[in-house]
């Protein structure tokens, strides 16, 4: 009963910690300090931003696991021992798999972290002393040893000592999660062969001399009759 009761009252109290670090983060004039900071970029630099994340997190781009594993396919992998041809394949999948292998990489950090007990009991004493520090600014400076800390400079600290806490606490999971993914996505894009997949982004709309007559050709086949 006494676990049940202190589920709800530990999710209350985060809830408020983090609706008070909100309320705190847009009293401080972030929000307009950012906006006014993507304000001063070039319009060309803000369209070139915005196009480039649109490519590279487009959905379409994200390939099913038919495609990926090459599910139905006669020979889906397989080593290919010509350097030229086996450049040309990593090249490829590298290009036409990316989206995977970021997900990959989340995946095999998020599983990584959920089997580090240390990494989990930092976090959440991170989190403990930012809810400390929270509270004891919220009327005020607070004071440590007898030195009046305002609000501002508390989270300033606290924000780089977070950032060095987590770098300590996470770098063996980075590694160990740079290691691994780097391992399977290198041995997907040597072994995997999606060389079928090629020409469905080469495909281009053409338009034949007699008007009106239109037809899609495959960029590898154009120089077929």
């Amino acid at each position: 009963m006494a676990s049940n009761n202190s589920s709800p009252s530990a999710m209350s109290t985060i809830v408020g910690v983090m609706s008070s670090a909100k309320e705190k983060w847009d009293a401080s004039g972030a929000n307009e300090a950012i906006a006014r900071a993507g304000a001063s970029l070039p319009q060309g630099t803000k369209d070139y931003l915005s196009v480039t994340s649109q490519q590279l997190f487009n959905r379409q781009k994200l390939r099913s696991v038919t495609i990926y594993f090459g599910i139905g396919e006669e020979r889906p992998f397989y080593v290919e021992k010509a350097p030229s041809l086996l450049l040309t394949r990593v090249q490829h999948n590298l290009s036409f798999f990316f989206l995977n292998y970021m997900m990959l990489t989340a995946m095999l950090f998020c599983l990584t972290l959920l089997i580090s007990p240390s990494a989990i009991i930092g976090i959440g004493l991170l989190g403990g002393l930012w809810m400390y520090v929270i509270r004891s600014t919220q009327n005020g400076p607070m004071l440590v040893y007898g030195i009046s800390i305002s609000q501002t400079n508390a989270t300033i600290g606290l924000a780089a000592f977070t950032v060095i806490i987590l770098i300590w606490l996470l770098s063996g999971i980075f590694w160990w999660t740079l290691a691994s993914s780097g391992f399977l996505v290198g041995a997907h894009a040597i072994l995997r062969d999606a060389s079928m997949h090629q020409d469905t982004e080469d495909r281009v709309d053409m338009v034949g001399e007699v008007t009106g007559e239109s037809a899609a050709f495959l960029g590898s086949g154009a120089n077929n009759v």
